[in-house]
């Protein structure tokens, strides 16, 4: 006999709702007919009689059955015939699908962003206003005229953004590419769906750095990958970890981020990259290497990205201007085979005919622009003086309470909290405080690490922030203490 999996995602009485309606468009009970009543079918599923109760209620409001005093619960004799006017069940559609919806954590933090504008912003990984070109590029959009630009655009993205980035990433990144090599995007999380869905199969093993960012996005798991940590210490990851991994578990990719690494700003040793790259070209195993921090480099060059050490082919590489100019404008790239580039711009093109051209020609003209380097010398002075501020901040309100690496580049502080407190709790108590973070657990870390974003708030609000953050942080601690 059915009976609900208690290890299902799904709760217990949707799983019954769902058992009964499929029984019932199966014929198994008939319009009119009469349901088991709520106390033998909790006996019969071994669950409580609140359960059913909660699947009957889900029943009844798409009107497949209707209840009596005294003649029990029936099926709807109208659902087959007379009046079958039934909204759909949108929330079971909702809730369907094989692209998996966001993190709570991640949908709270843009609910309360969303619902409290006022809210200091420590967890949007984006440039704030003060820090993006917008009157830069506000000048380059009104001296040029846009009306030639307005049809499809070639799959792989426009030609001469393509052939600007050519130029671009080989002075600043000292990557040799040609353009029919490179895809547009818009923006590292696309070129990552398109990696993920085009290139992987379901079932298929990949490495990812442990903490990362992408246990942050249910693509991975949308696409029915098994995922494997790479721990990441003061200088990355380990190569001889990721040999175990392909030993064991047979990994077919792996997912990197190098410089300034998401969330913790590490930056991958010199020497492990060497040996990284030797590892890919010994088990002929790709790097997607994802790139968006580099040039936000506090003092001096950033460290080479490992596609500019490739010499056999290995690394996939992703860049974006999101970080380093304008989040708004979409637009990313990938560096990959033409064999590569070419798969991943016809399943682009099936999903929506390419990018706006507009906005990849204004990211043309700012790339080759009198702007883009004084922008960047800007922009990394004020990120260098919001770290310095926030680290000041911490070490204020916080000296005993949290431990942290000041990072060398990037957008992000990550902290371990001394007294490791509930993650939900401490979001919510910060939430009440005027402020979100993001929790440690998000990127598939232990409790008791939380990220901040400095970029994204003010001089004057990171300051507030800190003292709101460690407000709640001092309560939970309290209330801990009082419960011991």
């Amino acid at each position: 006999m059915w009976k609900p999996d208690r290890q299902s995602k799904k709760t217990l009485y949707e799983q019954i709702a769902d058992h009964l309606e499929q029984r019932i468009s199966y014929g198994e009970f008939p319009p009119g007919s009469l349901l088991p009543s709520e106390r033998k079918l909790a006996e019969q599923l071994d669950v409580n009689r609140s359960t059913v109760i909660l699947a009957f209620a889900e029943l009844r409001s798409m009107g497949i059955i209707e209840s009596r005093t005294g003649s029990g619960t029936r099926v709807s004799k109208s659902k087959w015939g007379a009046t079958p006017k039934h909204t759909p069940n949108w929330r079971r559609y909702a809730e369907g699908g094989s692209f998996l919806p966001n993190l709570p954590f991640m949908r709270k933090i843009r609910e309360a962003l969303t619902q409290q504008p006022s809210l200091i912003d420590f967890a949007s990984g984006e440039l704030a206003a003060d820090l993006a070109p917008v009157d830069e590029i506000a000048k380059l959009m009104s001296e040029h005229k846009y009306t030639s630009y307005l049809g499809y655009d070639n799959p792989q993205g426009y030609i001469p953004l393509r052939q600007d980035l050519v130029s671009f990433l080989a002075r600043y990144r000292g990557i040799r590419t040609t353009e029919s090599s490179i895809l547009i995007t818009s923006g590292s999380q696309q070129s990552l769906y398109l990696i993920t869905q085009c290139l992987l199969s379901p079932g298929d093993a990949v490495a990812i750095e442990d903490p990362s960012y992408c246990y942050s996005l249910p693509m991975f798991q949308s696409a029915g990958l098994r995922l494997f940590r790479l721990p990441v210490d003061q200088h990355g990851v380990r190569p001889d970890d990721i040999r175990a991994l392909y030993k064991k578990h047979r990994i077919k990719m792996v997912f990197l981020n190098p410089n300034y690494q998401n969330p913790t700003g590490t930056v991958l040793g010199a020497e492990r990259r060497k040996q990284v790259l030797d590892v890919a070209s010994e088990l002929a195993l790709p790097i997607v290497e994802d790139e968006p921090f580099s040039l936000t480099a506090y003092e001096g060059n950033p460290p080479p990205p490992l596609k500019s050490m490739d010499t056999v082919g290995s690394v996939l590489y992703i860049g974006s201007f999101s970080k380093i100019a304008a989040s708004g404008l979409r637009i990313g790239w990938m560096v990959a085979p033409r064999s590569i580039v070419e798969r991943l711009a016809d399943a682009r093109q099936q999903m929506d005919f390419g990018l706006s051209v507009i906005p990849q020609q204004v990211a043309a003209q700012f790339l080759k622009s009198s702007h883009f380097e004084p922008h960047l010398d800007r922009l990394r002075i004020q990120l260098q003086y919001k770290r310095d501020l926030i680290i000041e901040a911490l070490r204020k309100e916080l000296p005993d309470l949290v431990t942290f690496t000041a990072p060398e580049g990037g957008l992000h502080l990550w902290c371990k909290l001394v007294p490791e407190v509930h993650d939900g709790k401490l979001l919510d108590e910060a939430i009440r405080k005027g402020v979100v973070f993001v929790p440690g657990s998000v990127y598939g870390s232990d409790s008791g690490f939380v990220r901040f974003t400095y970029a994204r708030a003010t001089a004057e609000e990171i300051g507030l922030g800190i003292s709101g953050f460690a407000e709640a942080l001092r309560e939970l601690i309290d209330e801990r203490s009082c419960l011991d």
